[in-house]
């Protein structure tokens, strides 16, 4: 391990890398998604400190002081599943009373609800035509702005005298002003889009066609019908099994979440499996990762993750509100949320973030203590946030963003500090390049921005900065974005930085002053991709996020951004005779095998050049914190007009092998001189050691019901013998998350 392993400090700094107990293992969940949860402690912060456990005041983004780890003080009206009847307590403001004197007397020829059949079942018309036949529950889910059918059963014939009304209700103090008590009068239409009609009475049955609204809050709605007639008025006592769940809609033109293109609806909101890529743009890794979005208990989990934060219910068929909520709720910082950060390389409370395979484990075991996960990194943050906001019936998906800037200082550019040899100063490098960083994009439209912002939005969970006090990030446009239109909301400077800052090389002068002597810009944001609609294959969205490299488009867009920084003026001051190319290579390197990086220097002058190049090699963490130079070059090299030239460096495995860190990657500093004309060169090249592929062979024919056999073949590159191996195994709908100790 490098000297004192680091975390990526910025929002990390000062803040505890295990949880404050770890959290027992849980057994899995039975069947029935009413299983039982523990309770947790108040945060370490939250216990000793108190200025720690304070909301910042200011922000008002939010409403009310997220809960502790046990769910206390929150504005929730929806029980964690298995408490006390889950959910079937009734509302302070609605008596179960059957009648209007509330005496519970059934009067002769009133109207009387016997039963009602929300036609609910997985294979039923409902949950079809709604997308939510995937979803292993039982209750009714509906998306909002589509009518879903029901049956009332009823004690007489219904007569055009009788009057009925149903109510939807939600959260612990509902009111109609707030769209949290719905009423929907029968055949005469109601507020905000709702409304319910007969559509056949045979007998004492009816049939009935509900609209729901398609801005209606999200989230699990109590049910109850009243009824009124001559004889007197009835209401139906509230039943669990009457629960409906109602999610956003990207299939309902009014929605502002629609998404206009049915193989991206079933790509970004129905498709439960994925790819994240990691790595370096060079040599690009992939994972696949199990969303399991409709696996029983998952929608329970998301619906919790809005109470734990104390989002006023009235907020909630909001997109823009509900994504930037969860996207400060995926991280555990400053509101206990889902799950820890921790880049130590220490994951013995918990478990390694390579480790995990998808996020059905992780919002279980959530679900289930209230306790946050140990322990996640950019890649896990995004892949819950997927779930999460697909589940919950938003468009998204998982991008990886190569060569990802950290501003910590608003400059809009990434500065890097040397010494007068072009040595790093790494302790005034704050500033730092992710190899690869993990974030998402979801689709809506943006009403509280100008016209033209529609669109892919970014929503990060990673915690790196604060955003108006809270761990969160986003959902920005990513045309704001791509135009360096950084004043928009929220959080668009941050973001630009990570695509489209320049690296910018400061040298440290005989009086101790800093100058800037080479401008690098080409090197922030080189790859962005995620995942194709409808295979494997890996798709290229560079061009959404900027224009092209180089161009006056993507030029005048890094300079609108960073004259809204803290440095305005960084680009005032530039130029030098730069007729010397440098070209950094590495081969393709694998672990546990010596490797050789070379550099290659081209004369473009007519005149000849002698060139002082230098050679710094460190293990940087995929963040960009950076280890100690365990291996460094110097060379002159004379270059004769039009001339190349090669600097080579051989690295062997033993020299290397001390320095390993999790996730981590080789950082080649160069930097160099020219002694004729005064030009600097300077770049910085990252490159990954690759690790072998697992290969899966399914043995056997797969048939439902019976078990299968699967291989799974691991070939160890490294010239030792490996301890302690674990696979960890989970298929959406196949197998629960499941770890197989091989020694």
């Amino acid at each position: 391990m490098m000297d004192g392993p680091r975390s990526d400090v910025g929002r990390w700094g000062g803040n505890p890398l295990q949880p404050p107990t770890t959290p027992s293992p849980e057994p899995e969940p039975e069947p029935d998604r009413r299983f039982r949860r523990g309770g947790g402690g108040r945060s370490f912060w939250a216990r000793c400190c108190g200025c720690c456990s304070c909301r910042n005041v200011a922000d008002d983004d939010w409403g009310p002081e997220p809960s502790d780890s046990r769910g206390r003080g929150s504005s929730s009206g929806t029980r964690r599943p298995g408490s006390r009847g889950s959910d079937s307590r009734q509302p302070v403001s609605r008596g179960s009373g059957v009648n209007a004197a509330g005496d519970g007397t059934i009067r002769e020829g009133m109207l009387v609800v016997t039963g009602v059949d929300l036609l609910s079942s997985r294979s039923d018309q409902n949950r079809q035509e709604h997308h939510t036949d995937e979803y292993e529950y039982d209750e009714l889910i509906v998306r909002r702005g589509q009518p879903f059918r029901m049956l009332l059963l009823l004690s007489r014939t219904y007569e055009s005298s009788d009057r009925i009304t149903l109510e939807l209700l939600i959260g612990n103090n509902p009111e109609v002003g707030k769209g949290t008590h719905v009423i929907i009068p029968v055949g005469k239409g109601g507020s905000g889009g709702w409304k319910a009609q007969v559509t056949k009475a045979s007998g004492q049955t009816l049939n009935l066609r509900v609209h729901t609204s398609p801005n209606a809050i999200i989230g699990k709605f109590q049910f109850t019908v009243r009824t009124q007639s001559d004889a007197g008025e009835f209401q139906l006592p509230f039943d669990p099994r009457n629960e409906i769940y109602i999610l956003f809609n990207p299939w309902c033109p009014e929605d502002i979440v629609y998404v206009d293109h049915e193989d991206w609806r079933q790509e970004y909101v129905l498709n439960e499996s994925g790819r994240i890529y990691y790595g370096t743009e060079a040599q690009i890794g992939e994972r696949t990762w199990n969303y399991g979005q409709f696996d029983h208990g998952v929608l329970d989990a998301c619906l919790y993750i809005l109470d734990r934060r104390g989002m006023p219910y009235g907020g909630r068929g909001d997109p823009v509100s509900v994504s930037r909520v969860i996207s400060a709720m995926v991280n555990s910082l400053d509101d206990n949320g889902v799950l820890i950060g921790n880049w130590s390389g220490d994951y013995s409370r918990g478990t390694n973030p390579s480790a995990w395979v998808g996020s059905v484990e992780i919002l279980l075991s959530y679900l289930r203590t209230g306790y946050s996960v140990p322990y996640g990194q950019c890649w896990v943050f995004a892949g819950v946030t997927t779930t999460v906001l697909r589940c919950l019936g938003l468009a998204t998906r998982t991008v990886t963003n190569f060569n990802s800037a950290h501003d910590t200082d608003t400059s809009l550019t990434m500065d890097i500090y040397f010494d007068e040899n072009m040595k790093p100063l790494e302790h005034l490098n704050h500033d730092s390049v992710w190899n690869f960083h993990v974030w998402n994009d979801c689709w809506m439209k943006r009403p509280d921005l100008p016209s033209g912002f529609d669109g892919w939005q970014v929503v990060d969970a990673t915690p790196q900065e604060t955003s108006s006090g809270i761990f969160c990030c986003g959902p920005c446009s990513v045309e704001s974005i791509k135009n360096g239109l950084v004043y928009m909301k929220y959080d668009t400077p941050f973001i630009f930085a990570e695509v489209n800052s320049d690296k910018v090389y400061w040298q440290r002068q005989d009086d101790g002053s800093f100058k800037i002597v080479y401008v690098e810009e080409k090197a922030i944001g080189t790859l962005i991709v995620t995942k194709a609609i409808g295979s494997n294959m890996r798709e290229d969205i560079t061009y959404l996020y900027k224009h092209p490299e180089g161009s006056d488009a993507e030029r005048k867009a890094v300079e609108t951004a960073a004259a809204h920084g803290s440095k305005p003026n960084v680009y005032a001051n530039r130029g030098s005779a730069e007729d010397v190319a440098m070209q950094v290579e590495a081969q393709d390197a694998v672990m546990g095998q010596d490797l050789m990086v070379s550099v290659m220097l081209t004369n473009h002058s007519s005149s000849r050049r002698t060139v002082k190049l230098h050679l710094y090699l460190s293990v940087t963490f995929y963040t960009g914190v950076t280890g100690t130079i365990f291996k460094e070059t110097k060379k002159e090299v004379e270059l004769a007009p039009g001339a190349s030239d090669r600097v080579t460096m051989p690295v062997a495995y033993k020299e290397y092998r001390p320095h390993l860190v999790d996730q981590g990657a080789m950082l080649l500093n160069v930097s160099g001189h020219v002694k004729e004309s005064g030009q600097v060169l300077a770049k910085q090249h990252t490159f990954r050691l690759r690790t072998p592929d697992l290969s899966l062979t399914l043995l056997g024919a797969a048939v439902v019901g019976q078990e299968c056999e699967v291989q799974i073949v691991f070939k160890n590159p490294l010239p030792v013998t490996l301890t302690n191996v674990v696979f960890r195994l989970e298929g959406s709908g196949l197998q629960r998350p499941k770890i197989l100790n091989v020694g």
